[in-house]
């Protein structure tokens, strides 16, 4: 470079400081390219200094100073700024715009070198503008969350939506930086591409699509018991994103499923169970249908001794004696009018025995009826709810209730049906052999 050229570039240049270390180099003898390198260098580690020392008193005016204010603050969502290094990222920009401003008084004469850092600053630019918007959108989720109104609805699937917006711009922004061309003309020729952008995208779109069903229809929500059986799903929802929902089953496992299978695959939400305060117990006592009888008037004067069956007994006597007076039964055949059972009136006393625990709920369905006899006896199903949902309650309780019921169905002649243990099996061949052994 000649000397006329570098002292033209110089005086039109406001910078003060490079023609004072031009002039200064080329006292001591340097010639014209080196003192415009030494000039040049001199700027850049000037600016370095400069920038280091910005960055110094940004951290510590962010750290220290907003940090403090914003700890002592009351509200919650200022914290979040923090939790979400909000202040990071402007920091970052203040220095990136102070670079900016710097650039053309730094590396004067370089043209070439100022155009390929200026497309590098614009570049470092728009990422810290993103990391500003994507630390306020992590900061609304955050706030969002812990809102009642939001608790329960896919936050993290809008986030991701609107951060996945955000980069497609970023990314045409910075072709249009690196070309030099406008962001619509890119655009434009993304038309042509969006075919296999659908195509790379599918499971997010589709993601997209379901989150905003599964949030209008509310069919799920986070903490939501669901069962899939299919993809070995049993447990509570931790999260549900975009793409995919993750669940932790009762094993503490974690099982993690695309969005979209809540609307393709059925699955079973305990929700309307948990809402309504019980939990469905569901389970049959299978009774020996050669030990069912009628009762003698004995053995139900035996059972009023039972206090939570006495006032249905005496209910039915006054009404089988009204009937079988009314229509002249003949009481010496058993079959003839109405009798009691030993079924019967235990059947009564389940029902009895869950009507006055304090652990069964009263307002819901509490019924306790017989099934279709089969192989395995008469099945006496309990159909009645706990009054709580939590696992550990319902299982006691309803252990409980059956603990209770097999001791007391011996009190009523009657026999739980099981097949032949090796016990059952060791006494007949004991007593075919005492048989045997006596008839000979």
């Amino acid at each position: 470079m000649e000397k006329t050229n570098i002292i033209n570039i110089a005086q039109d240049n406001t910078s003060s400081i490079y023609q004072w270390t031009f002039n200064l180099a080329e006292t001591l003898g340097a010639h014209d390219k080196t003192a415009h390198i030494l000039s040049t260098t001199f700027l850049i580690i000037s600016a370095f200094i400069l920038l280091t020392c910005v960055d110094y008193l940004l951290r510590f005016f962010f750290n220290s100073i907003v940090s403090a204010f914003i700890k002592k603050s009351k509200n919650n969502w200022d914290n979040k700024l923090l939790e979400n290094k909000v202040q990071v990222h402007l920091s970052r920009f203040i220095l990136v715009v102070i670079s900016q401003q710097l650039l053309p008084f730094i590396f004067m004469g370089f043209p070439s070198f100022t155009a390929i850092l200026t497309k590098f600053l614009g570049i470092l630019m728009i990422f810290t503008v993103y990391g500003i918007l994507n630390a306020l959108l992590k900061t609304s989720r955050d706030i969002l969350r812990s809102s009642k109104a939001f608790v329960d609805k896919p936050v993290d699937s809008y986030l991701q939506v609107l951060q996945i917006f955000l980069i497609f711009v970023v990314g045409t922004l910075i072709v249009s930086v690196v070309t030099g061309n406008s962001p619509w003309s890119f655009l434009v020729s993304l038309g042509a591409a969006s075919a296999i952008l659908m195509l790379v995208f599918k499971d997010t779109i589709l993601g997209f699509v379901a989150s905003i069903q599964v949030s209008a229809n509310d069919s799920v929500r986070v903490g939501d018991w669901i069962e899939m059986p299919k993809y070995g799903v049993d447990g509570d929802i931790l999260q549900i994103n975009l793409n995919n929902v993750r669940i932790q089953n009762w094993d503490k496992t974690i099982v993690t499923i695309p969005t979209y299978t809540l609307l393709s695959d059925s699955f079973k939400n305990y929700r309307g169970m948990q809402e309504s305060g019980g939990r469905r117990i569901k389970r049959s006592i299978n009774i020996k249908i050669s030990t069912i009888r009628y009762l003698s008037n004995e053995e139900i004067q035996e059972l009023k001794k039972i206090a939570l069956l006495a006032p249905y007994i005496e209910k039915r006597e006054k009404e089988i004696k009204e009937y079988n007076t009314q229509n002249k039964v003949d009481p010496t055949v058993l079959v003839n009018g109405r009798r009691m059972t030993n079924i019967g009136l235990f059947r009564a006393y389940i029902k009895a025995y869950a009507v006055q625990n304090p652990h069964i709920h009263q307002q819901l369905t509490l019924l306790v009826r017989q099934l279709a006899p089969n192989e395995h006896g008469l099945p006496l199903e309990l159909y009645m709810f706990t009054k709580g949902t939590q696992w550990s309650f319902f299982e006691d309780t309803m252990s409980d209730i059956f603990d209770h019921l097999f001791a007391a169905i011996k009190y009523f002649d009657l026999e739980i049906f099981e097949l032949p243990a090796s016990d059952d099996l060791r006494i007949h061949l004991n007593n075919k052999a005492v048989t045997s052994t006596l008839a000979q």
